[in-house]
C-alpha cells in the first residue's frame, strides 16, 4: 500500500545499524509526520496526499515499527528513548535536505516529537499533537500476549481506543498492522518503546524541567472527544506547563473522533493544519 502516486520510498541510515524507512512526496515547505501504536506512516493514508498539495510531506516509520529497523532493547530501554526516537527524526530530514520543518505526531509520534521540540529547539517551526497514551508492563509478559494472537490484539487495541470498525483504517494498512504484531523483534520493539516511556524517557523530562528545556515554538494541540485524553486530562493545561508563555496555540481544541484523529476525522484535521500551519 502506498500513501499516493507522489510519494516515493527512503531508506536512511540514523544510527549503528539502523535505517528509518518513511516516504516523500509533494512540494512546499516539509511537513514531518510521526505515527502512533501500533501503526506506521500509513496512518496517513486519508490526509498525505491532500497535504502534499502544500507541503512536502515526510511520513516515516518510527524505529521499532514497520519497515524501519528493531533494534534490541536491554534494561535500561535507552534504544527506544523518545530522544534517541527523535535523532532519527532529525537525521532523516537532515539528510533529505530539511534542516528546519512543521511536525505532526500522533500518540506514541507526539511523544517523539515533544523531545524533538525540547532536544533540537532550532528543528521545527511549528507543531501539531495528537492523542497521546503511554503504559509500561515488564518483559516477556506483553510480547508472549500480543504473538499469541496478533489480529486479536490488533482488533482490541485499536477499536478498544473508539474506533468503531477496523474498516476505518483501510484493510490494507490493517494487514500491515497485524503483520508487525507478528513479527517477534516488531512486538519486542513496541513495547520497548513503551517501557522507555516509563523510565528513561521520564529521567530525560525531569532533566528537561531541571535545565529549563521547554518547548519554544508555537504548537495546537488536538485529541479526540470521545477519547481518554478528553475524559482524564486537560490537555491544554499539561502542555502549556511544558512549553514556553504562549506556545500553545489557542486553537488547541478537542476535535469529533475518538483517539485515531487522522483516520476518523481527516477532513477537520487537514482544515486544523491549514489553519495553523499555513494561515496561522
Amino acid at each position: 500500500m502506498r500513501l499516493g502516486p507522489e510519494f516515493t520510498d527512503f531508506d536512511i541510515e540514523t544510527d549503528t545499524d539502523v535505517t528509518i524507512h518513511g516516504v516523500q512526496g509533494g512540494s512546499g515547505p516539509p511537513l514531518l509526520l510521526l505515527h502512533g501504536f501500533p501503526q506506521t506512516h500509513l496512518i496517513w493514508n486519508k490526509v498525505a496526499s491532500p497535504l502534499a498539495k502544500s507541503y512536502t510531506v515526510v511520513a516515516i516509520d518510527l524505529r521499532g515499527y514497520g519497515a524501519s529497523s528493531k533494534p534490541h532493547g536491554d534494561d535500561k530501554h535507552i534504544a527506544y528513548s523518545k530522544r534517541v526516537m527523535a535523532r532519527d527524526c532529525v537525521r532523516v530530514m537532515e539528510r533529505l535536505g530539511h534542516s528546519r520543518f512543521f511536525l505532526c505526531g500522533h500518540d506514541r509520534g507526539a511523544r517523539v516529537a515533544h523531545a524533538l521540540l525540547t532536544t533540537y529547539p532550532s528543528a521545527a517551526i511549528k507543531a501539531v499533537f495528537l492523542d497521546i497514551s503511554p503504559t509500561l508492563k515488564p518483559s516477556p509478559f506483553p510480547e508472549d500476549m500480543i504473538l499469541a494472537s496478533p489480529r486479536l490484539f490488533a482488533e482490541k487495541s485499536l477499536l478498544g481506543l473508539t474506533a468503531t470498525s477496523i474498516d476505518l483504517f483501510g484493510a490494507d494498512a490493517f494487514a500491515a498492522y497485524v503483520a508487525g504484531l507478528s513479527a517477534p523483534a516488531s512486538v519486542h520493539a513496541m513495547c520497548e518503546d513503551y517501557r522507555a516511556a516509563a523510565t528513561v524517557d521520564l529521567d530525560d523530562a525531569r532533566a528537561d524541567e531541571r535545565e529549563g528545556r521547554r518547548i519554544g515554538c508555537p504548537l495546537r494541540v488536538l485529541w479526540g472527544a470521545k477519547g481518554v485524553i478528553e475524559k482524564c486530562f486537560d490537555a491544554v493545561k499539561d502542555w502549556s506547563e511544558v512549553a514556553e508563555e504562549g506556545m500553545v496555540d489557542k486553537g488547541s481544541r478537542a476535535v469529533g473522533s475518538g483517539h485515531y484523529i487522522p483516520e476518523e476525522v481527516p477532513e477537520e484535521l487537514l482544515g486544523h493544519v491549514k489553519e495553523f500551519l499555513v494561515d496561522g
